[in-house]
């Protein structure tokens, strides 16, 4: 299981790669398109129900790649986005602004995993 409090847990994602670098890299790497297209949804101008969408889903993503602290700061987001209650714009927006703060920093890692992970890879010919 992942680090919780992980920017990014490579030990957890070498686990989940049977530790090829290749794999982990391309990982990493689909993560970054995930990141982009459901980081774009976390408007608070937004209908709930699409930033607690998207929330799920980097929440999943991120566990899928050791990313515990961005996978805890999206779990908060969803069940504030699915509680019920309604949430007014300015709530959204701080709780949003969290999570991409953290999922910036997310990003990061994954941008140093991939350059390290690329160094690792056998040197393919062209």
């Amino acid at each position: 299981m992942s680090d919780p409090h992980a920017i990014l847990d490579l030990e957890h994602l070498s686990t989940m790669t049977m530790g090829d670098a290749s794999i982990a890299a391309e990982v990493l790497e689909i993560f970054k398109g995930q990141a982009d297209t459901w980081g774009r949804m976390l408007d608070p101008a937004a209908p709930q129900a699409q930033w607690a969408d998207a929330a799920h889903t980097l929440k999943g993503a991120a566990l899928g790649i050791g990313a515990g602290r961005l996978a805890e700061q999206c779990r908060l987001a969803e069940e504030m986005g699915r509680s019920g209650d309604p949430v007014s714009e300015a709530q959204a927006a701080l709780m949003l602004n969290d999570v991409r703060a953290v999922l910036t920093e997310a990003l990061d890692a994954v941008h140093a995993a991939i350059h390290s992970l690329e160094l690792e890879a056998p040197f393919r010919a062209a």
